[in-house]
């Protein structure tokens, strides 16, 4: 007892480091009589090298590693699972310290990276036609445990991440400010230097954050996942934004064009005779025309056991001369790793 009271680190669980703002560290190292200098070098270690313990950083000295080790963690996460796809991506189950598991996925293209990773152990909002809402949500990610992700692909990968999309298991919408941080450090000089256009956050439809996401000064891409202009459609594809009328979306996505002056892309699933039929693509060119927006035709990814099956490549290629035709650009997105369950709505939090 009286080891307790004489030192405060005893019985004290330690906390994750990197959940410290740049000004904690900095106080935290003046408290251990460091200078302020030394929190550059601990950013380094976790943010661009990607540290997993305090002995990796070598520039401190050896007892400030020793107290830094008594009080704090440096998070990380565990390959629980790894499956490479035919044309070359790689899918990943990871595992953080609390058991809790997520998939994302590494894309590589010629000398590029891309990187899809999850905000979301789960998914809440329920969309009839996506594998992660199957078993509902587990919990929130924190920014740091976003970001592990893209280190880990990185570090497997061992090339630069080129960009990173926010569209794997998960809402990033109902997780913003976790969501938002990541994509700031991703962004940041200090941590991965990825370049805001090529950091893209997708979202079901979340007005209220879709508002708050105008006013961030960054030039981050938003994608918004449509798969219907038709209200009762889209209700009954995905129904955890069913309170959201496609009319508020449709002046939302204005205000949001207006006032940041970028463009927006929406993402739609062709699903065969569900939203691919000729009410269903005349209700979207009516909603995409004279916008600024972008459509990306996704034929829907199988899943198993789901009554949806994907639309034909002749149907495909009918929505985006249709959109052409009223002025709208649109492309068809050719889905990576299907052959692993890695393409868009196959996720799930563990491998099959």
């Amino acid at each position: 007892m009286q080891e307790a009271r004489n030192n405060p680190d005893v019985g004290v669980d330690p906390i994750d480091l990197r959940t410290l703002t740049r000004g904690q560290l900095v106080d935290t190292l003046k408290e251990l009589g460091q200078p302020a200098f030394r929190a550059k070098q601990i950013e380094e270690w976790v943010w661009e090298k990607g540290a997993t313990s305090f002995d990796d950083m070598t520039n401190l000295p050896k007892a400030l590693r020793a107290t830094l080790s008594s009080r704090f963690t440096l998070g990380g996460v565990q390959q629980a699972a790894r499956q490479v796809s035919e044309d070359g991506s790689r899918k990943y189950l990871l595992r953080y310290a609390d058991g809790t598991a997520v998939e994302c996925v590494g894309m590589p293209s010629g000398n590029k990276l891309a990187v899809c990773v999850s905000s979301q152990a789960g998914c809440a909002m329920g969309c009839a036609f996506c594998a992660t809402g199957a078993a509902g949500l587990t919990r929130s990610l924190t920014a740091a445990e976003i970001y592990d992700q893209v280190m880990h692909v990185r570090d497997d990968f061992d090339t630069r991440v080129t960009s990173v999309v926010l569209m794997g298991q998960g809402e990033p919408f109902m997780n913003y400010d976790a969501s938002l941080a990541a994509m700031r450090k991703l962004n940041s000089p200090d941590g991965l230097g990825i370049g805001a256009r090529h950091i893209t956050v997708s979202t079901c439809g979340v007005i209220p954050a879709i508002k708050r996401f105008a006013n961030e000064p960054e030039q981050f891409t938003l994608a918004v996942s449509l798969h219907s202009a038709v209200q009762r459609t889209r209700n009954a594809l995905m129904p955890g934004v069913r309170k959201y009328s496609l009319m508020h979306l449709y002046e939302v996505m204005g205000e949001y064009v207006d006032k940041t002056g970028r463009r927006p892309t929406y993402e739609y699933a062709l699903i065969r005779g569900v939203n691919d039929t000729e009410d269903e693509l005349g209700a979207l060119c009516d909603f995409c025309r004279d916008n600024l927006a972008h459509v990306n035709i996704i034929q829907l990814n199988e899943v198993k056991g789901s009554r949806f099956q994907p639309s034909s490549d002749a149907r495909a290629g009918e929505f985006v001369r249709r959109l052409a035709s009223v002025g709208v650009e649109a492309t068809i997105r050719q889905s990576r790793g299907q052959d692993i369950d890695a393409a868009c709505g196959q996720l799930k939090q563990r491998m099959r």
